[in-house]
């Protein structure tokens, strides 16, 4: 079992770290497997408020959640593209 440390941006932070969003569509570039435990860290992306001439860089804040991948849908079936996987998460 591997642990993969993968941005999660901030958006989707809270539906996930609540239970709400129980799955994650990623490139299968880290060859994912069910029982492999996801840390998923909140990922700001950087953010120009042109109203105020605000530059807010892009950065990690302090939280993170851990996830356990306990299903993979993977690429190449059901429109889903060659090459991701959808991760069912708990």
């Amino acid at each position: 079992m591997k642990k993969h440390e993968l941005k999660l941006l901030i958006k989707y932070f809270k539906d996930v770290e609540q239970g709400r969003k129980t799955f994650e569509l990623r490139k299968n570039d880290r060859d994912f497997q069910v029982g492999d435990t996801l840390i998923l860290k909140e990922y700001h992306p950087g953010d120009t408020d042109y109203k105020d001439g605000i530059y807010i860089p892009a950065h990690y804040t302090n939280n993170e959640t851990v996830k356990k991948i306990v299903y993979i849908l993977q690429g190449g079936q059901c429109g889903l593209e060659e090459g991701y996987v959808i991760l069912g998460i708990q």
